[in-house]
């Protein structure tokens, strides 16, 4: 294999192959990180079916290596096979806790954050793109699966950044969160209490009063049935009527949301999907009948444009909207990026600055429309904002300065709080 991808000029696919063959031939301690670590090329490649297959191969030699079964629950999960990531997770957590990630560095000494994250749920938010390891060293610790006891035995650390940015995730895991954060002694970024304060059926009555801005009411269902007339109660009471949005609790992406027009097919709903959040919809086409999706992140409770996603479908989701292959979206997002406040106006910029002191975290960001009145829309926020780079050479490259200034921010904020 190693002489057939040389011939065909793949030569990181030659040197992975004789890496593989010396493993097999010659198994010894270290052979199976080392096929892990090819497998890792190839998943940060993006290559992932690849890299499973290193990975699971990689665990022939050791089934206790957590670094292979976290990664193939990543590649499970992206391809849409949950139980199986589900599987991989849990086997990874119960085998280790603690991740160090770290690169040597030649200047100043990195700093050393503990990540606080829930190992057996998505619901965190992007901490290897916001902590790159050029810049500090990360201690990822899965909380959710460590015990106690566990708290007193991690590496050194400086500061704390807590990645469970999903309130629903976190609610189960409030009050060992909370103990963890007055014992820890150091600074920490996203308390676990403000986190909380950002569930989606909250989010009316924390941000409903800022001027310029309309939070839709919602509802928390925590039974997953619910007779007719209790349904209709609940909704008069709450001043809601069809057509509503339902959705799963700690859902992000579209995932489980459904528009609903009346009550027969919401009792029906509920009963297939158990409890999740009830939301009124608000129509909120523009002037070309498209809808449009703004994120902002905030960094410290100051806002950054991030991206803007147009589409002719009501559920907006950036890269099914096909923003990225339309010059006519990409140009507009440009100018969003470029310059928020000439898109949105100084009305709406006021209120977004009300809006992240009123969620008072490091991090967090916030999915809002422009409505033709224009006041500010808010579908969602919370710490649970994911960012990424985009490829250098493609359509949305145009992103990446403004990635960077994020990424930025949030180091100036660690600095600051490392100092405090």
């Amino acid at each position: 294999m190693a002489d057939a991808k040389r011939g065909l000029g793949d030569e990181l696919g030659a040197l992975a192959h004789l890496i593989a063959a010396q493993a097999l031939e010659t198994p010894a301690a270290g052979s199976a990180q080392a096929l892990c670590t090819v497998a890792t090329g190839y998943f940060m490649k993006g290559e992932h079916e690849t890299a499973a297959r290193w990975y699971r191969l990689a665990l022939l030699l050791d089934p206790d290596l957590a670094i292979a079964h976290q990664n193939l629950a990543a590649i499970h999960a992206q391809a849409g096979r949950s139980e199986q990531a589900a599987a991989c997770r849990d086997r990874a957590y119960r085998l280790q806790r603690v991740f160090v990630e770290s690169v040597e560095s030649a200047g100043a000494a990195l700093s050393r954050v503990l990540i606080l994250y829930a190992g057996g749920s998505p619901g965190n938010v992007p901490a290897e793109t916001l902590l790159p390891t050029a810049r500090c060293s990360r201690i990822k610790y899965a909380i959710d699966y460590a015990a106690q006891s566990e708290d007193g035995e991690l590496p050194p650390y400086d500061l704390v950044f807590n990645a469970i940015g999903e309130p629903d995730v976190a609610a189960p895991l409030a009050g060992r969160l909370e103990r963890f954060a007055a014992r820890c002694g150091r600074p920490l970024l996203n308390p676990p209490a403000a986190v909380m304060r950002t569930r989606r059926h909250l989010l009316p009555a924390l941000l409903g009063d800022v001027g310029g801005v309309l939070v839709p009411p919602c509802l928390r269902l925590e039974r997953a049935s619910a007779a007719r007339a209790e349904l209709a109660g609940l909704l008069a009471h709450a001043g809601m009527t069809p057509p509503l949005l339902i959705r799963p609790a700690a859902s992000h992406g579209g995932d489980g949301l459904e528009r609903i027009e009346e009550l027969t097919a919401l009792g029906a709903r509920l009963r297939a999907a158990g409890a999740g959040y009830l939301t009124q919809f608000h129509d909120y086409r523009s002037a070309d009948g498209r809808y449009r999706k703004y994120r902002m992140i905030f960094v410290d409770r100051e806002p950054y444009p991030y991206h803007l996603a147009v589409s002719s479908h009501w559920m907006v989701h950036y890269h099914r909207a096909g923003t990225g292959d339309d010059e006519r979206w990409i140009a507009e997002e440009r100018r969003f990026l470029e310059d928020p406040r000439a898109v949105l106006g100084d009305r709406a910029m006021s209120a977004l600055a009300a809006i992240g002191s009123r969620l008072d975290l490091d991090y967090a960001g916030i999915d809002f429309s422009l409505l033709p009145d224009g006041r500010l829309l808010v579908f969602e926020a919370n710490a649970t904002m994911l960012i990424h780079f985009e490829r250098g050479n493609g359509p949305l490259a145009h992103k990446n300065v403004h990635v960077q200034r994020i990424v930025d921010a949030f180091g100036r904020r660690l600095l600051r709080a490392s100092l405090a």
